[in-house]
């Protein structure tokens, strides 16, 4: 759980450059979408990290208040389906259809890497007893299911329109 708030909070990351770096409206509307559910979910997991005692990991965004600099997160130990600091770059210089296919590569991966984290979870003994818990993971697995095939169909979409 305490990995997972780092996870989203990358999603969160990446789908704020959109503003920025591309014109594409469905891209932007599933990037909204998906920086919204990734942000109400860190809070439901900081929420239920703190119910129980646990510590509560910072996010990016919450590091960079603490003044640490850029260099420290390339030490933090990726998450399965995080981009590496070297993608995360390439997507921050990308801008128009470059950065649709890189955001949709690049988030595939990510949400890839999510229900990894997810099936893990499940594979702990005793996880699927905390029915908050089971609920929580049980929507996140399906949210990133098809938050998936919507991204496979538009990068399908984008690698025709190149091709013409």
């Amino acid at each position: 759980m305490q990995g997972m708030i780092m996870h989203h909070a990358q999603a969160v990351e990446m789908t704020a450059l959109m503003e920025s770096h591309t014109e594409n409206k469905d891209l932007k509307s599933l990037g909204a979408r998906i920086s919204r559910s990734q942000a109400d979910e860190i809070k439901f997991m900081k929420r239920w990290l703190a119910a129980r005692g646990q510590p509560v990991s910072e996010t990016r965004h919450d590091m960079t208040h603490m003044n640490m600099s850029h260099d420290s997160h390339d030490s933090i130990p990726l998450m399965p389906g995080m981009l590496t600091p070297a993608q995360m770059e390439a997507l921050r210089k990308a801008r128009g259809e470059e950065f649709d296919r890189l955001f949709l590569t690049g988030m595939i991966q990510h949400h890839g890497g999510a229900l990894i984290m997810v099936k893990e979870l499940f594979d702990t003994a005793g996880a699927g007893q905390d029915a908050e818990l089971f609920n929580f993971t049980t929507d996140v697995d399906s949210g990133q299911r098809a938050e998936i095939r919507i991204m496979q169909s538009m990068l399908e979409k984008t690698s025709l329109e190149e091709k013409r």
